[in-house]
C-alpha cells in the first residue's frame, strides 16, 4: 500500500509553497487508495506553537485534504533517543565540539583554497580523553552522522536519475548541543517507522534526501521513492520566498479565493498539463500525473486565482450558496432570484453582499448634468413598487414614448439612476429585486 505524508513544522501559517507539497502527496495516496499522514514536525519546541498546528489542520480541512492519521514528532523523542543510541553503538554517530565561529573559519579557508566547504571530520579523531578535555573547556558536544563516502543514487520521480557523491557533502548534524533532534534525523526515523513509501517535496531538499537515504539504510530501513518538485517564483521569475508569508492559505481564504480554484491551479502548476478548473478532488486526482512535472522553476502569480475563483463561484447553484446568502441578510423568499442575477456579476462570493446592499438600500443616483431634465421626467413615469418582471420594459417604453430617446441614450441614464453604476446585471431581472425607488436630492 502506498503511504505518503505531509510534514509541516507548526512554526507559522502554511502557504502556497507548502500546499503544493501537501497536495501532491495527498493526490498520490488518494489516487492509489493509500494512506495520507499529517505529521507535525514539532521538535523545535521554542518556535512550534499550538495555534499554528491548529491553523495547519484548519487549512487542510478547508481544502478537503483529509488525513488518515496525525503524528507529532514531539511525542516520539524517546524513539529518536533509542535510535541515536543504536547508531552511536554502530559507529555512525560521532560527537563534535567545534564552535560556529570555528566552523565558519574552516569553511572560509576551504573556499579560499578552491575546495568545497565540507566538514573535515576533525572531531572524529578525538578519543575519550580528547572529548573530556573539550567538555572541560566548556565546549558543548553535538552529534553528526558519519556518511559512507560513496555515491548515493536514486531515480527521482520528477528529476530523473540523481547521483550525489557523499564525499562532497558534510556529515550532517543530527542532534544539537542542547539535545534537540533535527529534522534530517527525526524525519528519517519517522519515515521508516511509519512505512512511508513515497515522498514528494521541494527541490531544495535534494541533498537532504541523499543523506537521509544513508540514515535510513543505516537503520536497516528501505528508503521511500522520492520526487522533488520545482520551487515557486514570482510572476516575473523573482524569488518568491520573501513573499510567501503574504501568500498564506488563511490570507488567501480571507481574500475570498475559492478552494477548488486554489487546488485546480496548484495541481497543474509546473506541469505540461493545462490549468483547468475542476469540480472536486476526485477529478483532480484522476488527472494527476507526477511524470508531467518538470524541474524548471515554476512561476506563480496570485492573480491567476481570480479567473478560476470567478468561474467556480458563477457555476454554483443556489443550493450551494444559500447559507452564505442568508448570512448576508438576503430574504429566502427572493434569494434564488437574487443569486440568479448576482452570480454573473461577482468574482468572490462575498461580492454578492454589495449587490444585496444595492437591492436593499438603493444606490446614490448617478445623473449627468445633461441628463438632469430627462431623468426628472423619467422618474415621473416610474411604475409604483413592488416592481415585477415587466417593470423595466414598461418604464423604458413609457420614457421612450414621452421623450423620444432610444438606444444607449435611453437605457444608460435610467440604469445609472437606479443602480448608480454604468454596468451590471440585466435590468429586467434586477429591477424586481430593488427595494427602494431612487430619490434625487
Amino acid at each position: 500500500m502506498i503511504v505518503t505524508r505531509f510534514a509541516p513544522s507548526p512554526t507559522g501559517w502554511i502557504h502556497v509553497g507548502n500546499l503544493r507539497t501537501a497536495l501532491m502527496n495527498y493526490l498520490i495516496a488518494r489516487k492509489s487508495g493509500g494512506q495520507f499522514i499529517l505529521r507535525l514536525d514539532d521538535t523545535d519546541q521554542e518556535r512550534s506553537k499550538q495555534e499554528y498546528a491548529d491553523g495547519i489542520m484548519a487549512d487542510l480541512d478547508w481544502l478537503g485534504l483529509h488525513w488518515d492519521r496525525v503524528e507529532r514528532q514531539s511525542a516520539r523523542l524517546e524513539r529518536y533517543a533509542d535510535e541515536a543510541a543504536r547508531l552511536r553503538a554502530a559507529g555512525r554517530f560521532y560527537e563534535c565540539f567545534e564552535t560556529p565561529v570555528e566552523l565558519d573559519l574552516k569553511r572560509k579557508k576551504q573556499l579560499n583554497m578552491g575546495k568545497p566547504p565540507v566538514y573535515d571530520r576533525a572531531s572524529l579523531a578525538l578519543d575519550e580523553a580528547g572529548r573530556a578535555k573539550a567538555r572541560a573547556e566548556g565546549r558543548e558536544g553535538y552529534w553528526r552522522f558519519l556518511l559512507d563516502q560513496q555515491r548515493i543514487e536514486w531515480t527521482d520521480g520528477i528529476l530523473g536519475p540523481i547521483s550525489i557523491d557523499a564525499a562532497s557533502v558534510s556529515d550532517p548534524v543530527l542532534i544539537r548541543a542542547d539535545g534537540q533532534v533535527l529534522y534530517t534525523f527525526a524525519s528519517s526515523v519517522d519515515d521508516v517507522d511509519m512505512g512511508v513509501t513515497h515522498i514528494v517535496r521541494g527541490a531544495d531538499h535534494v541533498t537532504n534526501t541523499a543523506t537521509q537515504i544513508q540514515i535510513m539504510q543505516a537503520m536497516g530501513g528501505t528508503p521511500p521513492a522520492f520526487a522533488h518538485h520545482s520551487l515557486l517564483t514570482g510572476a516575473q521569475g523573482e524569488a518568491l520566498s520573501k513573499r510567501l508569508g503574504t501568500l498564506s492559505l488563511r490570507d488567501l481564504r480571507a481574500q475570498g479565493v475559492e478552494r477548488m480554484a486554489l487546488l485546480s491551479l496548484m495541481a497543474r502548476l509546473g506541469s505540461s498539463q493545462p490549468v483547468e478548473l475542476k469540480g472536486d478532488l476526485d477529478e483532480i486526482a484522476a488527472g494527476f500525473d507526477l511524470s508531467q512535472f518538470g524541474a524548471a522553476p515554476t512561476k506563480f502569480d496570485a492573480e491567476d486565482l481570480w479567473p478560476l475563483t470567478r468561474a467556480h463561484v458563477q457555476a454554483q447553484p443556489y443550493e450551494a450558496v444559500a447559507d452564505r446568502l442568508a448570512a448576508m441578510g438576503v430574504p429566502s423568499a427572493i434569494a434564488p432570484e437574487f443569486w440568479a442575477v448576482a452570480r454573473e456579476n461577482v468574482t468572490r462570493l462575498a461580492d454578492a453582499k454589495g449587490w444585496w446592499e444595492l437591492c436593499r438600500d438603493g444606490a446614490a443616483p448617478m445623473v449627468a448634468p445633461e441628463d438632469a431634465e430627462f431623468i426628472a421626467q423619467a422618474l415621473t413615469l416610474l411604475p409604483p413598487q413592488p416592481w415585477g418582471a415587466t417593470s423595466w420594459s414598461d418604464w423604458t417604453n413609457a420614457v421612450k414614448a414621452a421623450t423620444g430617446r432610444k438606444g444607449k441614450g435611453l437605457f444608460m441614464p435610467l440604469r445609472k439612476v437606479l443602480t448608480g453604476m454604468e454596468h451590471g446585471p440585466d435590468m429586467g431581472a434586477l429591477m424586481p429585486l430593488l427595494q427602494k425607488a431612487p430619490h434625487l436630492g
